[in-house]
């Protein structure tokens, strides 16, 4: 029963944002996520991760920010509904690619490209923009959803202009093939791993981090690229691309995969420093760092990473 009114709402919301244009879509999921935190989905854990986070600001300037990424997020989510009923000529108006060029020197080494970003921004509208902006195709690799008719409708968005979606947690060979053949990875990497993950410092404090990102660049030594969307006033949007430069780790190692993850979830903090209401800060991304501090020793000791099939 809770699937199916899941699912229904979702529908609903999916058709209305279809018959809305892009400032229109935004303007509502800006009203839906501002009505979330003054309803208190999740405000404690918002509030909480900006504490650490910003420990400098007082909470006038914290709850300020979190309003603003509740609003950013239902902006988010309606952006991409709108999306499934845009155009391609309106979806490349949405996005500007200030500096393609980093994407496509990295493209044409011809070892595909492990593109990374965050929940920072319209993350969702990043697949079919940049499929069409730069003549790209995308492997897109996923969470699958709670919810399945709820997944099988978000996938069908994401997919809609060439884009492939691989859900996470099947085996790897299927991307290492996608890499040889020339291909770019579209993951994100910023929401808590396990226990088992690496633990790496975002905000100052650790966090399990996947290595997935890391362990892909390493081992097919596919560039690896971060991409950050930044809203303009207007609410489009501003792509930046900035090589995450590993050219000085030359194998694959847990301490490179270690010290490469170190690396890109650096560059995810300073965009989320310079733009702090574009990230998800209502996400538990800090809820095994007690368990990191009572572990420290058994969890810095290198593991092997396995081996693609």
């Amino acid at each position: 029963m809770k699937n199916a009114v899941e699912y229904h709402l979702f529908v609903a919301l999916f058709r209305i944002a279809r018959s809305m244009s892009f400032r229109r879509a935004s303007s509502v999921g800006a009203g839906i996520g501002g009505l979330a935190f003054r309803l208190g989905f999740r405000r404690g854990v918002t509030l909480g991760n900006l504490r650490h986070a910003f420990p400098e600001k007082d909470d006038v300037a914290l709850r300020a920010i979190a309003l603003g990424a509740y609003r950013g997020y239902g902006k988010a989510m309606t952006q991409m509904l709108w999306s499934a009923g845009a155009s391609p000529d309106e979806l490349t108006a949405i996005i500007h690619f200030d500096n393609p060029d980093v994407f496509h020197a990295a493209y044409r080494q011809g070892r595909g490209v492990v593109l990374l970003s965050g929940h920072f921004g319209a993350w969702e509208l990043m697949a079919s923009s940049l499929s069409l902006a730069l003549d790209v195709r995308l492997v897109v690799v996923a969470q699958k959803q709670r919810n399945v008719r709820v997944n099988d409708l978000v996938d069908s968005i994401r997919s809609r202009h060439g884009c492939t979606v691989v859900h996470m947690g099947i085996a790897t060979r299927r991307l290492f093939q996608a890499l040889r053949e020339g291909k770019a990875l579209g993951m994100l990497g910023d929401q808590s791993g396990p226990r088992e993950s690496e633990f790496v410092p975002f905000f100052g404090r650790p966090a399990a981090t996947h290595r997935g990102p890391a362990s892909f660049a390493l081992k097919s030594r596919a560039p690896l690229i971060f991409l950050a969307l930044v809203r303009r006033e207007d609410e489009t949007y501003d792509a930046w691309m900035e090589d995450v430069d590993f050219s000085d780790l030359r194998e694959y190692t847990p301490e490179n995969v270690r010290e490469l993850t170190r690396r890109h979830v650096a560059v995810l903090e300073r965009w989320v420093r310079k733009h702090p209401d574009h990230w998800l800060w209502m996400h538990k991304r800090w809820k095994h760092s007690d368990y990191y501090q009572q572990h420290h020793q058994e969890l810095v000791t290198p593991q092997p990473e396995p081996t693609p099939e």
